[in-house]
């Protein structure tokens, strides 16, 4: 696990496990947490590599309710949690679900003991939602946190940071991977949703696994999504 400091005050926070990358925007008097990570324990080990950076308050955003962005969230409360007004709906009908079958995935693997992790996890609603856009003030700097259409899922947020030129992804991107297109994801939209991720105007864009990267990378990746649902 290590920190990559993209910007002054924006950090992306980078894990082996999956090639999970989480974030942290530091205002002057608040901080807001990108994704939680995958169980309370990693949640806690986040949480505590964020004491290291800043003591500051704290605000969780999740980008979608997939298990390894939401499953850590307990380990930062009491606190905010920001999602899209569908993320709640999701987490609620669909994710014992989508964690049981990672447990099995786990278990099958043999590494019982992520499963138990994954299992023990409680799972924590948000307690704000937006259906658009929202703007969080951290005191000195503003992060904007936006839904720019439909694509990974139908409820992808993410946190722009305007001062920064920094946007928070999610799985909108990925790096070191193709993007995943899962049963609840929607195809058809994907490009135009990384067009508005794009209009945003970012220097650096932080995917939800992999490493930091630029516009053009997005472009091309939209471009490959475009091409693989026409």
């Amino acid at each position: 696990m290590r920190w990559l400091e993209v910007a002054d005050g924006v950090y992306a926070r980078r894990h082996a496990e999956l090639d999970l990358t989480l974030g942290l925007v530091v205002g002057g008097e608040r901080c807001l947490v990108v994704d939680s990570g995958t169980d309370e324990v990693h949640g806690a080990e986040f949480a505590a590599a964020v004491r290291e950076v800043t003591p500051l308050p704290w605000t969780l955003v999740i980008t979608h309710a997939h298990f390894d962005h939401f499953l850590g969230t307990a380990a930062f409360l009491p606190c905010p949690v920001w999602a899209h007004e569908r993320c709640r709906a999701a987490l609620r009908d669909g994710a014992e679900e989508h964690r049981l079958d990672w447990v099995r995935r786990y278990r099958d693997g043999g590494r019982p003991e992520l499963a138990d992790r994954i299992e023990r996890a409680r799972l924590v609603p948000p307690t704000d939602v937006l259906t658009d856009r929202v703007a969080l003030d951290l005191g000195a700097r503003t992060v904007e946190l936006v839904h720019p259409g439909l694509g990974h899922t139908d409820h992808d947020v993410v946190g722009w940071v305007p001062d920064a030129a920094v946007v928070f992804a999610g799985d909108l991107v990925e790096q070191g991977a193709p993007p995943s297109v899962g049963p609840d994801s929607v195809p058809g939209h994907w490009p135009s949703t990384l067009d508005a991720v794009l209009a945003l105007g970012p220097r650096v864009v932080v995917p939800g696994h992999g490493e930091p990267v630029d516009p053009g990378f997005v472009r091309a990746q939209r471009d490959e999504l475009s091409a693989g649902s026409t």
